[in-house]
């Protein structure tokens, strides 16, 4: 009798999961708005949380490595240090790829290269090869960025990009997770296996984007609100921001209107216009500090939990997830957040929506780096990463707003460039202070991050600066020709 029990209760137990699993992916869909457009949102999601997982991996494969290789610290360092500066230095050829060639078939071939890598860094047998093998890794998922944000400018209507972005953005943190917790977990049992255990969906992934449906440039949003319905041909280029700057008259400043066809220009031409953009060069700057912020935060923050809250390593684990539960947060909300102030008029509402939250994280921070328990600090932590994660996706639908969509794949470029040489700079910076500032231990690595919250507060005032730029530059992007079509 207890042997046929068995079979039972864990059939029953495979249905709960089946309908759990069912139930979450109706909900999912229904929220996005259809099965096609689930399947692209879900897909470069995926894309991300992959660069966001390897990314990941190496830190939490730290020790492993350090054991393994016979190597220290800084060349811990020195891995993810390359990786990110090679890769900021290749987005600037991919951003030219995505706005002139088909860019699903692109990014779906780079990401087999992607997990080749993967597979060639599980075979390497000393640190000058796996150096070598993060270099090339580093260059291939460098076109993730671009891609991505070109992609979603033709896939979904500009109303709707903030919220969209929110999507997207949340498989970059579950991909970061799945490095930290999984990957991480696996390479304490064999660092090679956490590298393999990335290189087999990539195959996968990489066919899944090459099936998208390639949108045409300047479609307004190739994929309607409606399920599985595209929008009529005759679709207008200009966003929703571009349309109200023209019903209320505002003038174009003049160095952000574009001479010619943005399409034609070429490589030094177009960045020497992106970065003419005053708001875009506002942008640039405050989304790079804070993401140079979060990279000290993610290399610092467990050592930091462990000596300011006295916990262990399994209870910092578990307080790191917690407050990555508020980073998915505020990821969702600030986009949809931003998207509805939109349309209800707010031309300037998604970066208030920014700017607000990046004001909120620098407070919300200091109480959380003086407390010295846990349990008083997570409130504080949870509700600042919350707000820190809440900026990203409105300011990455505002720039759309801003370029003609002719030029998204190299104004994204531009932004990663920065962005990624911030974000490598960080760990370093970071450290340095820590220890020949501040003299190490728990007190350092407060007073350090306690001095960094300068930098965060002032993307907070940059972004309040956006706010007086972000009209006339709108209304210079719409005087721009809609791209035409050329795959």
């Amino acid at each position: 009798m207890v042997e046929e029990e068995g079979p039972g209760a864990l059939g029953l137990i495979g249905g709960a999961a089946r309908w759990t699993a069912s139930a979450v992916a109706r909900q999912v869909t229904r929220a996005i708005g259809g099965k096609e457009r689930t399947r692209v949102v879900v897909v470069l999601a995926c894309v991300l949380g992959l660069s966001g997982a390897d990314a990941a991996t190496v830190g939490a494969s730290a020790s492993a490595l350090r054991s393994s290789l016979h190597i220290n610290n800084t060349d811990i360092g020195l891995l993810v240090a390359v990786s990110s500066l090679v890769g900021a230095v290749a987005t600037l050829p991919f951003g030219i790829l995505a706005d002139r060639v088909r860019r699903t078939a692109t990014l779906g071939g780079v990401i087999v290269l992607w997990g080749a890598a993967m597979f060639w860094s599980a075979t390497v047998s000393d640190f000058g090869d796996l150096l070598l093998t993060r270099l090339f890794l580093g260059a291939v998922t460098a076109a993730a960025g671009p891609m991505v944000a070109s992609l979603v400018g033709d896939y979904f209507s500009s109303a709707e990009r903030g919220r969209i972005y929110g999507f997207i953005l949340t498989g970059e943190l579950l991909g970061a997770g799945f490095g930290f917790a999984v990957t991480g977990d696996i390479a304490a049992l064999s660092w090679r296996a956490a590298f393999i255990i990335l290189a087999l969906p990539a195959f996968a992934l990489a066919w899944l984007v090459i099936r998208l449906p390639e949108p045409r440039r300047g479609s307004g949003g190739e994929l309607s609100v409606h399920e599985d319905v595209a929008p009529p041909t005759d679709a207008p280029h200009e966003t929703d921001a571009q349309r109200l700057a023209r019903e209320r008259g505002i003038e174009a400043h003049p160095d952000a209107v574009p001479v010619g066809d943005p399409a034609r220009l070429g490589a030094i031409d177009a960045i020497r216009y992106v970065l003419r953009v005053r708001t875009n060069v506002i942008l640039i700057a405050s989304s790079a500090l804070g993401y140079y912020f979060l990279a000290g935060v993610q290399t610092f923050g467990n050592e930091f939990e462990k000596q300011q809250y006295g916990v262990n390593q399994a209870l910092a684990n578990v307080l790191l997830l917690v407050i990555g539960i508020g980073a998915v947060g505020g990821t969702l909300l600030g986009g949809a957040l931003g998207d509805i102030l939109l349309r209800h008029g707010r031309l300037t509402g998604r970066i208030w929506t920014a700017a607000i939250a990046a004001t909120a994280t620098t407070v919300l921070f200091v109480p959380a780096l003086f407390a010295r328990h846990a349990g008083s600090a997570v409130p504080y932590l949870m509700a600042s990463v919350f707000a820190l994660s809440a900026q990203n996706p409105p300011i990455d639908a505002a720039r759309l707003d801003i370029m003609p969509a002719a030029l998204w794949g190299r104004a994204e470029a531009v932004r990663t460039l920065v962005r990624s040489l911030l974000q490598a700079l960080a760990p370093l910076l970071f450290g340095a202070v820590s220890d020949y500032v501040f003299g190490g231990g728990r007190s350092g690595l407060q007073w350090t991050f306690f001095v960094m919250l300068f930098p965060l507060g002032a993307s907070a005032v940059l972004l309040f600066r956006a706010i007086g730029t972000y009209p006339r530059d709108v209304a210079a992007a719409a005087s721009a020709p809609p791209p035409a079509a050329r795959e």
